[in-house]
């Protein structure tokens, strides 16, 4: 059963302006270690980042919350396994969300371009 659906799309240029003004701290605001490493790891960051912040908006509608009190940047991560299927790992308040809706599996597909980054989550019981 779906419990919620989430897409967002956004253009990188945005996400790649505010990575030029504010650096390490917009970066970490909005994502893991991990996931900064993975995103700088290559020769234009910006789209990587941009998939995950689109991502994440994704997530927290599917969730019906959006980013704020009861979802925050900080609450997901998104990982790579090893054939490179994206996958969410919740943390804090994603976590108590996803337990206080019985949900079974959140799933996530991610693309993008030089010019923008897209994202769908599904939330399923």
């Amino acid at each position: 059963m779906i419990l919620g659906v989430g897409i967002d799309i956004i253009e990188v240029a945005r996400i790649a302006s505010s990575y030029e003004k504010f650096g390490e701290r917009f970066v970490s605001r909005i994502l893991h270690a991990d996931e900064i490493a993975y995103c700088l790891s290559h020769k234009n960051p910006a789209p990587f980042i941009a998939v995950r912040f689109a991502a994440k908006e994704a997530i927290s509608k599917a969730f019906g919350t959006g980013i704020g009190a009861q979802l925050g940047w900080q609450d997901m991560e998104i990982r790579r396994k090893e054939s490179g299927e994206p996958f969410v790992v919740l943390h804090g308040k994603g976590k108590k969300l996803f337990k206080s809706r019985r949900a079974k599996r959140l799933l996530i597909s991610l693309s993008h371009t030089v010019n923008y980054a897209a994202a769908t989550a599904v939330l399923e019981r």
